[in-house]
């Protein structure tokens, strides 16, 4: 595999830059260069773009390309590993927003030039898996219900915006328990919950990132008591030890709630109407990475 993804290198390989994205300055497509110019790969083509033309950018750049180099947050690496999936186009995305879970998750916590120096000098092809909800792909995890509405105060936190986060907090506490979710986890788990997480084997800490289920796990604290119990598992062991989680090995998860159900997709918040199932997908796209971290 190291192989054809060296060979697929020396091939046409496009960088499309997302500069609207906060990791990608105007020193950026300089470096990207630097860096094709220092691997040899002087053929590469590199467009930068803002949000409202990074569509049309990635559309143009797959249609046309071996190999995707992406630079951008998590709403952008999601479109583009969607796209080189359906097209058969292994990607490299790398970091450039805020959250940027795919790409930690491949290349570690580590910045872009330093996780594209490292793919480049030891090319290794990978196949990550990932799930769908109604769908919309994912390739780390999947939060469903009411703690998702706590993304809302945690991006004005990041802001500077207190009093925004003071009040966006307030309406999450407010509305927490009013919206409980039926689930079914595969064709035996069933129960009620506050929140479902349904997490891929990219990220799992329980499973191989080649096991072909996904980890579903429903978060029940019933007390404020016990919510603080959960996040203080969460930040020393293992939040999977607490007595309030539910979890199974699936490849589908069905959940309902008595409204709209919050969703975080690798980050994006969105709404998915009263009832979502989710299912697994063994192979959703193939990445490039450094050969230590396949």
């Amino acid at each position: 595999m190291q192989d054809d993804a060296a060979a697929l290198l020396k091939k046409r390989v496009s960088a499309v830059l997302n500069t609207s994205s906060g990791g990608c300055d105007e020193t950026a497509q300089a470096k990207i260069r630097a860096a094709f110019d220092r691997a040899g790969l002087a053929q590469a083509t590199i467009k930068a773009v803002t949000s409202g033309e990074i569509d049309a950018a990635l559309n143009e750049a797959i249609a046309a390309c071996d190999v995707l180099v992406l630079l951008g947050g998590d709403g952008t690496i999601r479109a583009a590993a969607e796209r080189c999936g359906a097209a058969g186009i292994p990607l490299i995305p790398l970091p450039g927003g805020t959250m940027n879970m795919l790409a930690k998750a491949l290349y570690g916590p580590v910045g872009w030039e330093q996780a594209l120096a490292a793919t480049l000098a030891e090319p290794r092809l990978r196949t990550v898996s990932g799930g769908k909800a109604r769908g919309m792909p994912f390739y780390c995890a999947a939060i469903l219900g009411t703690p998702t509405l706590w993304a809302d105060a945690r991006e004005a936190i990041r802001r500077g915006d207190l009093v925004t986060a003071v009040v966006r907090s307030m309406t999450a506490i407010r509305r927490s328990g009013g919206n409980r979710l039926s689930y079914r986890m595969g064709d035996a788990l069933t129960g009620t919950a506050e929140a479902v997480a349904v997490i891929c084997p990219l990220v799992s800490q329980s499973q191989a990132r080649d096991e072909l289920t996904l980890e579903a796990a429903a978060l029940d604290p019933e007390t404020a008591a016990e919510l603080f119990r959960l996040g203080m598992h969460a930040m020393f062991d293992d939040w999977r030890h607490d007595p309030s989680v539910e979890l199974a090995k699936v490849r589908t998860v069905t959940v309902k709630g008595h409204g709209s159900i919050p969703v975080i997709l690798d980050g994006e918040t969105m709404k998915m109407g009263r009832t979502l199932t989710i299912t697994f997908d063994p192979m959703a796209f193939r990445a490039i990475t450094p050969a230590d971290r396949a």
